[in-house]
């Protein structure tokens, strides 16, 4: 199996390769404008520079991306980088895929994050192999809970940092 891309009315979802991840890790953006693409406004930011090796990790297990590693997220009409969205790798034994996204500050609050969340959990739970779809979101973090919640995930537990989400 290997993942294309996915397309949204105003995202492109393309998925991570080694190349795309040394690139952004790098701060390559030569590399990225060679590839058609532009950091928006503040990416890679510190949460993605701290992904980038987790991504990475991923992908070394598979000889092309799945679509079950990560995602960058691009506004279509600037083919601006605005964030990244994906899976921690193939679905487990019982059929679980475990979702993460983040957008980057100046893009936030404008829908892209559940526009990009809706079109990759439709294209997960078209695989007959993925049963559930878990997320997990700072106790605090308000903006993703709603998110989850718009995107019928239903809290499954809380701890003391963390919302634990589930969508079946």
């Amino acid at each position: 199996m290997s993942a294309k891309k996915l397309e949204t009315e105003r995202l492109l979802l393309l998925p991570f390769t080694i190349r795309l991840c040394q690139m952004v890790n790098e701060k390559d953006f030569e590399g990225l404008v060679h590839e058609g693409l532009f950091p928006g406004v503040g990416y890679p930011d510190q949460e993605t520079l701290e992904t980038i090796p987790k991504i990475i990790k991923n992908l070394e297990l598979v000889t092309d991306p799945t679509g079950f590693e990560s995602w960058l997220i691009i506004n279509k009409k600037e083919m601006a980088i605005i964030g990244d969205i994906g899976f921690k790798g193939i679905p487990n034994s019982s059929g679980e895929v475990d979702l993460g996204y983040g957008i980057i500050e100046s893009e936030r609050r404008k829908g892209y994050a559940l526009e990009a969340a809706t079109a990759l959990s439709n294209w997960a739970l078209s695989h007959p192999d993925v049963k559930k779809i878990t997320a997990k979101c700072l106790i605090d973090n308000n903006g993703s809970a709603k998110i989850l919640e718009k995107l019928d995930f239903k809290r499954t537990a809380r701890d003391n940092n963390m919302q634990h989400w589930s969508l079946d």
